[in-house]
Parts: C-alpha cells; structure tokens; sequence
C-alpha cells in the first residue's frame, strides 16, 4: 500500500491498555506494528518474526483465495505468501496543522492471530489479555440475549480486573504454565527418535 494513504486516528481502551486505532479511506482497520506487539510484552521485533513465520506463509498459502476469515487483500492468488505491514500517514494533531507520520500498520485479523500464537509459545501477558477480551466478547453477546446495558467504562473495568487477576494467577504458577510445551516437545523428540529407527505408527502402538 502507497504511503500516500491517509488514515485517521482514533484512541482505543482495551483494560489498562491504550491503543491508536487507524482507519484506512476503505473503512478498514488497522494497528500499529509496534504497538500490536508492546500489548503483550514485546517489542516491534516480535511481529515481524510472527510476519515471517512458517505458520503464517502456512496459513496464507493454504487460504488462497477461499479464506472467509483473511481479508481478500490477504489471499488474493496474485499476491506471494509474504504478509507486509501496510504504510499509511496520519495527522500528528487532531487539528491537522503539526505536521505528518508514517505509521506501518497491521490489519486485526493479524494482530489476533498474532496474540494466539504468542500464547501458544507460553507468553503469559498474551494469555491474559487474550482470554480477558475472549471474556468480554462473550458477556457482550450474553448481555445482549438478557437485555443488560452496561457502560463502555463498566466493560473496560471489568477487563481491566480480569487482565490483572489473570496475571497474578499465572506468576503463581510459575513455570507450571510452561508444562504442556515440555510434554509436547518430549512427544516430539521421541517420535523422532523413534522415525530415526525406523520404527512405524503401528509398531509405535505395538500393532504389526
């Protein structure tokens, strides 16, 4: 996308959490690539690797162009398997008069997958805020059937306590978080010693 791209600015309150939320002149939304990242303990870095993964080429290269949740932009069968931040400019100042930025920003749907896989590699403040929103996006929905209102600052108070319960649950936890990532790499290292031999998925089982 050409940094000539205008978007405009807006604030977003996700708990404790303050974000710059950008719309783009289509209507669609994006986040800054350093700011996705610092949401749950990491720098800019840290996307960009997610950006380079094999999971994600994975993903795009699988989706062609049949994903129903990629945006269409993100699986065109024109484009490569290859995800680039888009370059757009905003206003340093809602008045507009202080000058320009160029900002590299991510569509959500990449900064949702990025928190998930940040989670799966045992980011504990990912965890939280994953599972908090997770949360809160599900009251919404129950509140709607019942009928209950409550305001924008109940909700984000209410993820704010959640984030903060979350993470103080998983620090007592210590590493006890970590254990299924020691059992899966343990199954992992012996099937392969087990490949290396020669050894088969039914002879594994003790079938054969």
């Amino acid at each position: 996308m050409s940094e000539s791209i205008k978007a405009t600015r807006a604030t977003v309150a996700i708990g404790a959490l303050t974000v710059d939320a950008f719309m783009l002149p289509d209507g669609s939304y994006r986040m800054s690539l350093s700011q996705a990242a610092n949401s749950v303990g990491k720098e800019a870095q840290g996307i960009s690797n997610f950006l380079r993964s094999k999971a994600l080429k994975r993903l795009l290269e699988e989706a062609g162009s049949t994903s129903n949740f990629l945006p269409e932009s993100l699986t065109s069968p024109i484009l490569d398997t290859a995800y680039s931040p888009d370059l757009f400019i905003v206003e340093l100042s809602d008045e507009g008069n202080k000058g320009q930025t160029r900002i590299r920003g991510v569509h959500l749907e990449i900064v949702g997958l990025y928190w998930q896989w940040e989670c799966l590699q045992g980011n504990k403040q990912a965890f939280a805020l994953a599972t908090a929103l997770t949360l809160e996006s599900l009251e919404r929905r129950f509140d709607n059937a019942f009928g209950v209102v409550r305001s924008e600052q109940e909700r984000n108070d209410a993820t704010t306590a959640r984030i903060k319960s979350l993470e103080s649950d998983l620090a007592n936890l210590g590493e006890g978080f970590a254990i299924y990532d020691d059992i899966r790499r343990e199954r992992d290292f012996f099937e392969s010693l087990l490949k290396q031999n020669g050894l088969s998925g039914a002879e594994k089982s003790g079938k054969g």
